[in-house]
């Protein structure tokens, strides 16, 4: 109570001064008497001014002597006071600070800023994309839309885990592989809707088989998962929750008597269904690029093979995520991080640039960003627009969809198995081997390079 009447008093003795300099002499010009009456009331002015600076002083030195007076008892009180109210202030600043790394985490390092430089370009991707004498197949074109969801679902994600477990993403299973599962979603309705396109003499007339069904299944895990980020951390999760409960994980007494291994997990170890779920979108972005490049076929039209070129630092990317959680995601090994968001963004560029080249080659002319609505006797209208409605050439399937879906299942499963059981036989992945992480980033893709540039020339 002394120390807010000693703030009190200040203030007061204060604002005595500020009146003095900043209203009274104002206030003298303002309401002065007409240039005639001037001279004439001068000395009566200057009396009245003389007496309100004399009243003010004398009740500032009250003030001040006043406060003189009790500064003994005042600094005493303080010396108990001010350290329970700095240590409130100090937890107040503590809290607002770890927000306030959450975001500077993922904005202010180098792999934030190559992440916020990709969106930009990923923009320019998806407008090219949709033009509609592409004749994008609607899923398809929507699963490359969706993929902003993703990004989306990483930023609450992480402030979630800076905030409350004050850990980077890649080590809190149950919040990584929920955004993962939003990537693999993306891949899964590319597939299907470039497939389907492929594949469905009905396409052209009668449209998607599915329906609107991918659709509100891909909406629905999105609304899962922003209810897991929010009530997560209240229902119990911890930093090391495995994702989905850690289906399939092999008891540790059972793995530590398997006759291979010879080490024991890291406690940040990848449960089975989140490496399940990154296997996943490795081999369905494969497949994604796969049918794209056959989609030249289905369209004439031979730059759509640009596209799968254009993927391929994406794929990259890709690889980049899975060696870091092979390495168990070491700080020595951070430059794989911000090398994959170096790769994110030169795949955005690059898909960019493939799209905008496939845009062209039906029609696309600057014309198209005029936000007016087009003139329906325009002939380069009319002519984009029989161009949009042409039929594919369409082959026929192979194997239906629960084939392949019972093929992929299959490969991810046993893969996730292989791979984070697997690796415990040997030394490589404890090492923080920089060497080795780069020869599986360079290799992988360079492979998946290799097969299409053969491909190209048959």
């Amino acid at each position: 109570q002394k120390i807010s009447t000693m703030a009190a008093r200040l203030s007061i003795a204060a604002a005595l001064a500020a009146i003095i300099a900043l209203v009274v002499a104002p206030s003298s010009l303002a309401f002065a008497p007409p240039s005639s009456l001037l001279v004439a009331g001068s000395q009566s002015s200057s009396f009245v001014q003389q007496h309100v600076i004399t009243r003010a002083n004398t009740v500032a030195t009250s003030m001040i002597t006043e406060l003189v007076t009790d500064i003994p008892s005042i600094l005493a009180s303080a010396s108990t006071t001010i350290p329970a109210v700095t240590t409130d202030a100090l937890s107040t600043l503590s809290a607002s600070s770890s927000n306030l790394l959450s975001f500077s985490d993922q904005g202010q390092n180098l792999a934030g800023i190559f992440f916020q430089c990709s969106l930009l370009p990923y923009l320019f991707f998806l407008s090219f994309l949709s033009f509609r004498g592409n004749r994008t197949p609607d899923l398809g074109n929507f699963g490359w839309q969706f993929l902003l969801l993703f990004v989306l679902g990483t930023i609450p994600s992480g402030i979630v885990t800076r905030s409350v477990y004050a850990d980077s993403l890649a080590n809190v299973d149950w919040l990584h592989g929920g955004a993962e599962a939003l990537l693999t979603i993306t891949n899964v309705l590319i597939v299907l809707g470039f497939r389907e396109a492929m594949t469905n003499p009905n396409y052209t007339t009668s449209g998607s088989k599915f329906g609107n069904v991918p659709k509100i299944i891909a909406g629905a895990a999105v609304v899962a998962f922003a209810v897991a980020c929010s009530t997560g951390t209240g229902l119990g999760f911890e930093v090391h929750s495995p994702f989905l409960f850690g289906i399939g994980n092999l008891p540790e007494e059972t793995v530590m008597n398997l006759p291979f291994v010879q080490h024991s997990e890291p406690i940040n170890a990848l449960s089975i269904p989140t490496w399940a779920i990154h296997f996943s979108s490795v081999f369905e972005f494969l497949f994604a690029m796969d049918l794209i490049w056959k989609f030249a076929e289905t369209t004439n039209n031979p730059k759509w093979k640009g596209l799968t070129w254009g993927m391929l630092p994406l794929h990259a990317s890709g690889i980049c995520a899975c060696t870091y959680h092979f390495f168990y995601n070491p700080s020595s090994l951070q430059f794989l991080v911000e090398l994959q968001a170096f790769l994110t963004l030169l795949g955005n560029t690059t898909v960019a640039i493939a799209a905008y080249r496939i845009a062209i080659s039906n029609g696309w002319t600057l014309k198209e960003l005029n936000p007016f609505p087009k003139s329906e006797v325009s002939p380069e209208g009319i002519a984009i627009d029989e161009a949009a409605v042409m039929p594919y050439t369409v082959v026929a399937s192979k194997e239906s969809e629960l084939v392949l879906a019972a093929k992929l299942t299959a490969l991810t499963i046993g893969s996730s198995y292989v791979l984070k059981y697997g690796e415990l036989a040997f030394d490589l992945p404890l090492t923080e081997n920089a060497v080795a992480a780069g020869a599986i980033v360079l290799g992988i893709p360079a492979a998946t390079a290799a097969f299409y540039y053969n491909r190209g020339k048959k």
